[in-house]
């Protein structure tokens, strides 16, 4: 299941799903998800991935290479810890975590 909402759903006082928040440059290319809250059915950091590309087509290769492997100028935090699996994703995700994806950008 997947889930854009402007509420958290929660059982008994608890998030049911992972709240997922992204960097703001990657609403330039997704607008439509921009001031949503973005809650996913999800259980690893790779789960998480594949939501919002069925949620937002085209986000997964802003944030993965063609290898499925995590970009390197993209960083995954599940709550406040980094993931570690940049190439599997294999990092558990819990139901009443914060996902921050976040992109950074170079130049001059």
């Amino acid at each position: 299941m997947l889930e854009v909402d402007t509420r958290r759903r929660r059982e008994y006082g608890k998030p049911t799903m992972p709240s997922v928040h992204l960097t703001r440059h990657l609403y330039t290319f997704f607008p439509h998800l921009e001031g949503q809250t973005i809650m996913v059915e999800a259980s690893t950091a790779g789960e998480v991935v594949a939501a919002l590309e069925r949620l937002a087509p085209g986000i997964g290769f802003y944030i993965c290479d063609e290898r499925g492997r995590l970009r390197t100028h993209v960083n995954i935090f599940v709550g406040k810890q980094m993931i570690r699996d940049r190439k599997g994703l294999t990092d558990a995700v819990a139901a009443d975590d914060e996902v921050h994806i976040l992109q950074a950008l170079s130049g001059g």
